[in-house]
């Protein structure tokens, strides 16, 4: 029989893996997100007097995506 009070382990806490910190992902993709407004919107608008319909997106739901894609290539750089 093993007598357990003798040795204890210590386990660490799970602590978050090391990287950069959010806030300054935070901050990138709010430029980003800034920067391609602009272009989305225009886009939006040539698309809809030239179909002469909704697209499905909205110009912020396509900002946001292109942020949400371009972000995290920037820091796995």
């Amino acid at each position: 029989m093993t007598d357990m009070t003798t040795e204890t382990i210590h386990v660490e806490p799970h602590r978050a893996k090391s990287g950069p910190p959010m806030r300054e992902y935070y901050v990138y993709f709010a430029i980003i997100f800034a920067a391609t407004l602009p272009l989305t919107i225009l886009t939006w608008v040539l698309s809809t007097a030239r179909r002469m319909e909704l697209p499905e997106r909205g110009p912020i739901k396509a900002a946001w995506s292109q942020a949400n894609i371009i972000t995290p290539r920037i820091f796995s750089a």
